[in-house]
């Protein structure tokens, strides 16, 4: 893909930057960055674009970012349509090389450099785990001097130990990042999340990125290794599983907010891209948070 190149930069008298975001607007695109990037969803939710990865993010939520893979946050829209409800997010920002270049040299801090190797393909965190990393991510932000690179290594020592973790993109997933972004791929995803309860047809998505429906095509299949159908699929599963988390509506009415026309084909892409049925990827994470 042709994400947008974010420049993250931190202050002289620091060697990363932490941020404390409370806006859901924050870096709401497609883009990519040299740096790691440490994320930690205390409060909010939405949908989430890593890589070749499409799913959702929720409170609670930790995820490691390797450099250079493209990403994309993008909050509910009751955070941008209600100011009473405000997210709560703390994100640390470093490159590889921040404590120095011989520090990952050492053989003991092996485990640090394949678990930035694994960062590549973004990395979520779960169980105890991710409720140490969340705390530190938060201490982190009032710290100062050493005290803060020490929450910072122990944050990365705590997921590279944990067990727990998942790793989000494909193998396969290979980023262009070779030229600037031509705004093409960021119009297509903001396009398709706003529109993705109808049919969208490939007309009408070409013209979003002023070209040809045969040219459309072939770009976007170059550029994320799927046809726009299979793209447009994943996003109505990913907010089709949001909402069987949220457990709010029933099944049925899950098939249609998610842009579905009949139940059958629900039923059928769900199984296909999950590997579960609704019912039961529902049940699962229901027993899940039970236990």
């Amino acid at each position: 893909m042709k994400p947008q190149l974010l420049k993250v930069t931190s202050g002289v008298t620091s060697s990363f930057s932490m941020r404390h975001d409370q806006v859901p607007f924050i870096n709401n695109h497609w883009h990519y960055h040299p740096e790691l990037e440490l994320i930690y969803f205390k409060t909010g939710k939405g949908a989430q674009f890593i890589g070749d990865n499409i799913g959702s993010f929720k409170s609670g939520d930790v995820i490691l970012l390797g450099s250079h893979i493209p990403h994309y946050w993008r909050f509910d829209d009751v955070y941008f349509q209600c100011n009473s409800i405000v997210p709560n997010v703390f994100v640390a920002h470093f490159c590889d090389n921040f404590w120095g270049k011989e520090f990952l040299n050492i053989p003991e801090n092996l485990p640090l450099v394949e678990l930035m190797e694994e960062s590549k393909r973004g990395i979520r965190v779960h169980g105890r785990a991710k409720e140490i990393v969340g705390g530190l991510l938060e201490k982190m932000l009032l710290a100062d001097g050493c005290h803060k690179v020490l929450f910072l290594l122990e944050a990365l020592i705590t997921i590279a130990e944990s067990r727990e973790r998942e790793l989000l993109s494909s193998l396969s997933f290979l980023p262009n990042i070779k030229h600037n972004d031509d705004g093409r791929i960021n119009s297509i995803y903001r396009y398709s999340m706003e529109n993705y309860k109808r049919k969208i047809n490939m007309e009408e998505i070409a013209s979003v990125a002023n070209m040809s429906p045969n040219s459309f095509c072939r770009y976007f299949k170059s550029k994320t290794r799927k046809t726009y159908s299979n793209f447009l699929l994943e996003i109505r599963v990913g907010i089709a599983c949001k909402l069987l988390i949220e457990n709010k509506i029933s099944i049925k009415q899950t098939c249609y907010e998610s842009g579905f026309n009949n139940f059958a084909s629900f039923h059928k892409y769900f199984k296909m891209i999950t590997s579960k049925t609704p019912l039961n990827y529902q049940r699962e994470y229901i027993s899940r948070k039970v236990v």
